[in-house]
């Protein structure tokens, strides 16, 4: 079988899971002749993890285009900071490559219409990695509510929390930078939203948001009292807290970023009460739908457990998904705790009063409440990691619930994040139609092309 050549675009954390797949499980259909990353510490690091990866070429990461023709590159793998999505992806379209994009698809609207323009000039294809909607348990929902049990949708109560570990680790990274991650709204909630337009097979219109940075930061450190505090969670200090992490307690962590330090200064470990955090840790929206149905949608970035709940009302009853990730956030003697709990469920312990665990429940009006069985999974991101990869690496396979994403998807998930930065700035209802999205408003309405 004649194998793709892919390049990628930065080799942080996320980038794992795809060089892994190359190296190992799809290296019969893949192979990585180039890559770039602004720290070469990250790629030398990489090829030791990886060593089924070969020798790929280095290039500069402003030669994305040379690179993609030198190397006669089929395919771009992106997996650099949210800023840079839509340059990285215009100019593989435009050099003669498709794309597979991590969410978010970009964070602007001047973004989403470089990319609407690159793909209706190019006519090449951007995937999107939406990796949760392959879930068995998020599907299992799918299935539920086209199979018109539950009757037409008429609204969803969706809330998502993340914990201790997990939610303020965005608040020691470059995530903090609205500029660079457009907030919780457009890096995380991209995939909350695409959920919910994939689950009702709807298209967002409007959204009214509220929130801010209500726990951490300096503002909320020093009205709670907390005292002085090291700049960092790798050190000695005595102030360290269990709010720090030391990246020399992973290895993976200290062979990404603490190793690499000497490259670009990149500090992966800041504290979550510095000053500068422009991005929300509470955020609560509604969004109404194009069909006529309304979400309300709520995002805390500070809970003691992390899962999520939803209930998807309808005309004929109910279905409710709660999911728990993580139970607890406990940490060892050495100050290590799983970060991501849905990346590494295999290293989540158990608890007894709120264990991992994930349930689907409907109920038809008049009737009992029944549990309807979700098939075991394994891996990252409810299981849904390996499937993904299948599909990116062997091509989608004929799919009853339309799983695989394309860019017109991202742009119907981040556009309820635009709506909602914008709406929290100018206190008001944003309609979508609002947004400058150019050739890709048509997208966002749900315009077949």
């Amino acid at each position: 079988m004649t194998r793709l050549r892919y390049a990628l675009v930065g080799t942080g954390s996320r980038a794992q899971m795809y060089l892994d797949a190359i190296a190992t499980t799809h290296a019969d259909v893949a192979e990585l002749v180039a890559w770039t990353d602004t720290n070469p510490g990250r790629q030398e690091w990489s090829l030791t993890q990886h060593p089924g990866l070969g020798t790929p070429a280095s290039f500069a990461p402003d030669a994305l285009a040379e690179a993609v023709r030198e190397h006669h590159v089929d395919r771009v793998i992106i997996t650099s900071p949210d800023f840079t999505h839509a340059d990285h992806i215009v100019t593989a379209l435009d050099a003669g490559a498709d794309v597979v994009v991590e969410k978010p698809l970009t964070i602007s609207e001047e973004g989403v219409r470089r990319i609407a323009e690159a793909t209706e000039r190019t006519g090449r294809n951007v995937t999107i990695t939406f990796n949760y909607r392959y879930s068995p348990r998020n599907s299992a929902l799918k299935q539920l509510i086209d199979s018109g049990e539950i009757g037409e949708v008429t609204s969803v109560h969706f809330e998502w929390v993340l914990d201790t570990a997990h939610g303020a680790d965005y608040f020691r990274r470059w995530h903090r930078d609205k500029d660079r991650s457009g907030g919780l709204l457009i890096h995380k909630a991209s995939h909350h939203f695409d959920l919910v337009n994939w689950w009702i097979s709807d298209v967002p219109t409007r959204v009214f948001a509220s929130g801010g940075l209500r726990f951490y930061g300096a503002d909320n450190a020093a009205r709670r009292g907390l005292g002085p505090r090291p700049e960092r969670g790798t050190t000695d200090s005595p102030l360290r807290d269990r709010f720090s992490l030391d990246l020399r307690t992973d290895p993976t962590w200290t062979g990404l970023y603490l190793d690499q330090e000497q490259y670009d200064g990149y500090l992966r470990d800041r504290d979550v009460f510095d000053a500068g955090i422009t991005i929300e840790d509470n955020l609560s929206l509604v969004v109404d739908y194009a069909a006529g149905s309304t979400m309300s949608y709520s995002l805390n970035a500070h809970a003691p457990w992390e899962g999520y709940t939803v209930a998807i009302n309808g005309t004929l009853g109910r279905a409710e998904l709660n999911v728990v990730e993580r139970g607890a956030v406990l940490i060892d003697e050495q100050g290590r705790t799983v970060v991501d709990p849905s990346a590494r469920p295999d290293l989540v312990g158990s608890e007894p009063a709120r264990p991992a665990s994930e349930h689907l429940i409907v109920q038809r009006h008049f009737e009992s409440a029944r549990e309807i069985p979700i098939p075991e999974a394994a891996g990252g991101h409810g299981g849904g990691d390996a499937m993904l990869l299948r599909d990116v690496f062997l091509g989608a396979q004929p799919d009853p619930l339309g799983r695989t994403a394309d860019w017109t998807d991202g742009v119907r998930s981040m556009v309820v994040g635009l709506a909602g930065n914008r709406s929290l700035a100018e206190d008001r209802a944003v309609r979508i139609s609002d947004l400058e999205l150019g050739p890709a408003g048509a997208v966002a309405a749900g315009v077949k092309a």
